[in-house]
């Protein structure tokens, strides 16, 4: 039996695709808008992008020009005057900027001026207030204790002590933490103490006094003064007197109304 060749399969020839036909426009905004919701590739979506920032400069290139337009047909008298209106509109913000700014340091000069006279205001009634006794103090000065267990010590004693305590110096003067000493203080002897003010005050007597701490002491201890006057045989009280560098006076006067002195004119 002979081999013969077993022929080759025939390949079917390809024929050629008939051209494409035209896509109509609809067609193509169709297929646009369906490949744009299908998930696409970086590429689509960098081409999209890329597509949307030419459009968006495009735009506003159009704007701009738009814009300059105005100006590329105007004539020089009206450019002139263009400038002018800005030249003047420039000048009246200047001035109204320059106008702003000399009413500020108007008024930080009058709350500076007005704060200042605030604080003077404030400084002269606290003086006033410690030197008419109406209100609390506290200082370095002297504590004066006077014992007097045979009562020998009365008013004459007391005031000489105080007067020479205003002579040295004092600011503010209390007795017995209970009176305030003031220029209208008065004293006078009752049965077993000093009335002072309306008050009565029994030995001992406590004397404190806002000040020079040494020349408050020295003033009480001279020769012939308040010590002496207290240690007299026909007095026979005791005085200690202590230095301390803070005594506080919290007793107040109420200030009284002037029935017959008014303020003067100055000048």
């Amino acid at each position: 039996m002979t081999d013969e060749p077993v022929p080759a399969p025939q390949q079917p020839s390809r024929q050629p695709s008939p051209p494409a036909a035209p896509v109509p426009p609809s067609d193509g905004r169709a297929r646009l808008l369906q490949a744009l919701r299908r998930p696409g590739s970086r590429g689509q979506v960098a081409g999209a992008v890329l597509l949307a920032i030419l459009g968006f400069a495009a735009v506003t290139q159009v704007q701009a020009n738009n814009k300059d337009d105005q100006y590329v047909g105007a004539r020089q008298g009206d450019l002139v005057q263009y400038i002018n209106n800005l030249s003047l509109a420039s000048q009246r913000t200047e001035a109204e900027i320059a106008r702003l700014q000399q009413t500020r340091d108007a008024l930080r000069s009058d709350t500076r001026a007005r704060r200042t006279a605030l604080d003077r205001a404030r400084q002269q009634a606290d003086t006033l207030g410690i030197l008419a006794g109406t209100v609390p103090v506290v200082g370095s000065g002297v504590r004066v204790t006077v014992t007097d267990e045979k009562g020998g010590v009365g008013s004459n004693q007391l005031l000489e002590g105080l007067e020479e305590l205003r002579d040295a110096g004092a600011e503010a003067i209390e007795l017995n933490n209970r009176v305030r000493v003031v220029a209208q203080t008065s004293l006078k002897d009752v049965d077993g103490g000093v009335l002072v003010d309306g008050t009565v005050l029994r030995p001992p007597y406590v004397v404190e006094a806002i000040g020079s701490p040494h020349d408050l002491a020295t003033a009480l201890d001279f020769k012939g003064g308040f010590v002496d006057e207290v240690q007299r045989v026909d007095v026979d009280g005791t005085v200690q007197t202590q230095e301390s560098d803070k005594v506080e006076i919290s007793s107040v006067v109420e200030p009284a109304t002037p029935r017959y002195a008014e303020p003067g004119a100055t000048g």
